[in-house]
């Protein structure tokens, strides 16, 4: 279990990383939301969550993370 916890933030933290590129706070917005949709639903399915709430959860995280980072 500590190793699946481990693997998914490490995967987390890439795709935070990732969602800071791009020129304007609306396209890191977006592209943000996306990776952290992405990552929140593949972090829930390891760890037996639901989903699609990890999706809902990692969408608005990636969101936010990405429109207040600098270019």
């Amino acid at each position: 279990m500590a190793r699946k916890l481990a693997f998914g933030v490490a995967l987390g933290a890439l795709l935070t990383a990732l969602a800071g590129c791009g020129y304007d706070p609306g396209t890191r917005a977006v592209t943000g939301g996306l990776l952290g949709a992405g990552a929140g639903a593949g972090v829930a399915a390891v760890t037996h969550g639901k989903p699609a709430t990890g999706a809902l959860i990692g969408g608005g995280v990636g969101a936010l993370g990405g429109a207040l980072t600098s270019p």
